[in-house]
């Protein structure tokens, strides 16, 4: 078996249990559909008022005029680029956001300016509510958000439905504080390590890893599940029109396997280089227990798929995940 590296503390992650003795043991669990995360970093926002949901409609990428539970949704800026990732619960008379660490703040920010007369009422729950994780859909809690690989859109092509290299099915709980110990006593734990290794096996964009100041949602495979082409305008709409229908994005998100002989994980931020030329970054990586070493990167769009790279000196084989 591969040593266990320890764990950054600089990662916004540090806060919370990475694992539990046997990270591997703990991934296997979590893909056999048991076990819970302990996720109380994140931030959870909660919007009530009646113009609630045609106020998100109005604000976001997704469509809230059709039926809403559980989805995801973006916050962009003028020129398209992604500002917040938020996974999205309406529970009838209340929508909850989850968002990731340290998000909130801004988020509320931005969401209270954005109100005007409306009936609004913006709150940063997140010293109330913590979140947890769970595998495939369960609906313990005050709200559960769900997330599957069936990222289908129906108006598209094939170009930008992501080709997730593995299955993502999974919940996120919110729950009261004061509740989170004894829900937690009820599952097997899993640590953070083995749902970052499942996030990072499937494919999936993460704020602040994935997502720098640049990134468009047709990069990293977004366009599927957080954006509708069928609504009304909305903040960035023009890029994401532009780029849909007339060009390409520049960079691509892509699954690297790397050799795993040297035993060394790359850092986020780590140069992806084809040949002598740096093409792109990592931006995510983690010791898979059957893969072994594994790695999201974003790249240049017009790096062949073929080609290897390398990243430290190190091979690393590429999965597409983003069609260039």
């Amino acid at each position: 078996m591969n040593a266990i590296p320890a764990m950054d503390q600089s990662s916004v992650d540090a806060g919370i249990p990475w694992h539990y003795g046997d990270p591997f043991a703990e991934q296997r669990l979590l893909l056999a559909g048991q076990g819970r995360v302990e996720l109380s970093n994140r931030g959870v926002v909660r919007i009530s008022g009646s113009d609630r949901v045609s106020w998100l409609h109005s604000l976001t990428t997704q469509d809230f005029t059709l039926p809403v539970t559980s989805t995801q949704a973006l916050i962009l800026s003028p020129q398209g680029h992604i500002e917040h990732d938020l996974h999205v619960h309406d529970d009838g008379e209340q929508t909850w956001l989850i968002v990731d660490v340290d998000c909130a703040e801004a988020l509320v920010t931005y969401l209270r300016r954005m109100r005007f007369m409306l009936d609004v009422i913006v709150e940063d729950v997140s010293d109330e509510y913590a979140v947890v994780g769970a595998p495939e859909w369960v609906t313990d809690g005050v709200a559960s958000w769900h997330s599957s690989v069936s990222f289908a859109m129906t108006d598209t092509d094939d170009k930008y439905v992501p080709h997730r290299p593995a299955k993502w099915q999974v919940s996120e709980v919110i729950m009261p504080r004061n509740q989170l110990s004894d829900y937690l006593a009820k599952y097997p734990l899993v640590g953070s390590w083995a749902w970052e290794a499942h996030r990072i096996r499937a494919g999936v964009p993460r704020l602040r890893f994935e997502v720098d100041s640049r990134s468009i949602p047709h990069e990293l495979g977004l366009m599927a599940s957080a954006v509708s082409m069928t609504k009304g305008c909305y903040r960035g709409q023009e890029t994401v029109s532009k780029v849909f229908y007339l060009g390409n994005p520049p960079r691509r998100l892509v699954q690297l396997s790397l050799d795993g002989s040297p035993n060394v994980l790359p850092k986020p931020g780590t140069p992806v280089f084809q040949e002598h030329t740096q093409v792109g970054v990592v931006t995510s990586s983690v010791q898979d227990y059957e893969e072994g070493p594994i790695a999201l990167a974003v790249i240049k769009r017009n790096v062949p798929t073929d080609v290897a790279l390398l990243v430290d000196g190190v091979a690393a084989a590429q999965t597409v995940i983003v069609v260039p």
